[in-house]
């Protein structure tokens, strides 16, 4: 043993066991109470869940009055106790909160409508399942069409050709009278198809089947000259899924009965607008952005132009305008129904908004990644849509999430130029004076806010989602 050597001769205290810093415990102390400033805010937050939480929770479900067929259920005179949320009132009107005054035995349309929806919404949500091109065609291309004719009704009279051939012949005919010269009697011949058109479709009966065979074969044909045996037999099946649905909803008999969409209302009113200002703003939103970026000076000052002037205006005079001011500027007796006039306007008030977040994230992407695809041979558009676009989609993922839900919520302003969304739906049933309680207001309000956030929130949980797993190359 060396001299340095040390053995101790007596026992060493024990000292205290570390604190603990993992589990419920770990975390009160570490990030709750540990500091004078972290336990000033943490009672300070739970005076402030105390006093909103409790009375809120009470109001809803302790207090609440769940059973009844009037006001008096729900009146303190009546139950002898203090009276919560008044859900009655929320059972009488839940249909009218839903359909608004959509006809009651129509309302299986919508509920139908919503149907599809949601069972071709939900795979194209679950990143696992196959089939996504497919999918996503459904949704945005053959969907809003079954809705329109499920929700709205009515039938085809045709495929546009007799009366596109009816056109050219008619506008033949104003260029000769006013002595610009026609190559041959094209007046004539166009004219003459018009009638051969008209006559064929008469003699079978059924001018909507007559004009469609004709449609689907002509595209048939070029699809099968153009791409091949797999897109012909894509095309076919495609035409064969549009013929199914035409049988289906007795399109070529007159359809379903009309329902105005004066008499739509309710969540009805509400997913239309918000769903359909989504989808449709974002290729308007793509568009001008790759347009203010552009290298040829009209069409980036068009852009420009038209971005700046959607966001310099507020969205409750983009609805004023639409409704009641574009009536006045088209010619003649053309009318535009009132709830697609708001649906134009909102999709493009939208879509001036996402134009400058997509552009900033196309701001983001860097030059050299451009440059590169460049020099492999690709041209703009194959390097725009394969290689820039969506990373500069995958960036802003939070931020056009964000205008979603502020879209989603900006719906309500819809109730300003007569038409009932939820809210409107909501305001409508208060006149009621059968259910005029002194909760009544606040349980509405309370409905549609659960309905609101439930909306909200999954948008916002599902886009954490998507950036989550886009992302996952950045994870380390």
């Amino acid at each position: 043993m060396s001299e340095t050597a040390y053995v101790a001769g007596a026992m060493i205290t024990a000292r205290d066991a570390p604190v603990r810093s993992t589990g419920l415990v770990g975390f009160v102390r570490g990030r709750l109470l540990n500091s004078p400033t972290n336990i000033l805010l943490t009672a300070a937050s739970i005076l402030l869940l105390w006093f909103t939480i409790v009375p809120l929770t009470k109001f809803l479900l302790v207090d609440a009055v769940w059973h009844g067929s009037d006001r008096s259920a729900c009146l303190p005179e009546t139950l002898g106790r203090p009276v919560g949320a008044c859900w009655p009132f929320v059972q009488a009107k839940f249909s009218q909160f839903i359909y608004g005054f959509y006809p009651e035995s129509e309302r299986w349309r919508v509920d139908l409508t919503f149907l599809i929806g949601a069972l071709v919404l939900l795979p194209l949500l679950i990143p696992r399942l196959p089939g996504k091109t497919t999918n996503a065609a459904v949704f945005f291309l053959a969907f809003p069409v079954v809705a329109f004719f499920l929700l709205y009704g009515g039938g085809l009279d045709g495929f546009g050709i007799g009366a596109a051939i009816e056109a050219l012949a008619i506008g033949a005919d104003h260029l000769k009278a006013w002595g610009i010269p026609l190559a041959s009697d094209a007046h004539v011949y166009l004219a003459l198809l018009h009638d051969w058109l008209r006559n064929q479709g008469d003699a079978l009966g059924s001018p909507v089947w007559f004009e469609f065979g004709i449609v689907a074969t002509f595209v048939s044909l070029v699809i099968l000259a153009a791409g091949g045996i797999r897109a012909f037999v894509g095309t076919v099946a495609t035409f064969a899924a549009t013929a199914v649905m035409i049988a289906a909803l007795r399109l070529d008999h007159g359809g379903l009965p009309i329902v105005p969409t004066g008499s739509w209302g309710g969540l009805l009113v509400t997913l239309v607008v918000a769903t359909t200002g989504i989808v449709a703003s974002m290729p308007v939103g793509i568009a001008l952005a790759l347009g203010r970026r552009s290298g040829i000076p009209l069409i980036r000052i068009a852009s420009v132009a038209f971005i700046e002037f959607w966001r310099g205006v507020p969205l409750i005079t983009v609805l004023f305008f639409a409704t009641y001011m574009l009536p006045l500027f088209l010619p003649g007796n053309f009318t535009i129904d009132g709830l697609l006039r708001v649906l134009i306007g909102v999709a493009l008030f939208a879509g001036a908004y996402n134009a400058e977040v997509i552009r900033g994230g196309l701001a983001a992407i860097p030059r050299g990644q451009a440059e590169a695809a460049s020099a492999l041979g690709l041209s703009w558009w194959r390097t725009t849509r394969l290689i820039v676009l969506p990373q500069a989609l995958r960036h802003v993922i939070p931020g056009l999430v964000n205008s979603f839900i502020a879209l989603l919520k900006d719906t309500s302003l819809v109730s300003i130029v007569a038409l009932f969304d939820l809210l409107g739906q909501l305001r409508a049933a208060f006149a009621d004076p059968e259910w005029s309680s002194p909760t009544t207001l606040f349980t509405g309000f309370a409905f549609t806010g659960i309905i609101y956030f439930v909306l909200c929130f999954g948008m916002s949980r599902y886009s954490l989602f998507v950036e989550h797993r886009l992302n996952a190359h950045r994870r380390s």
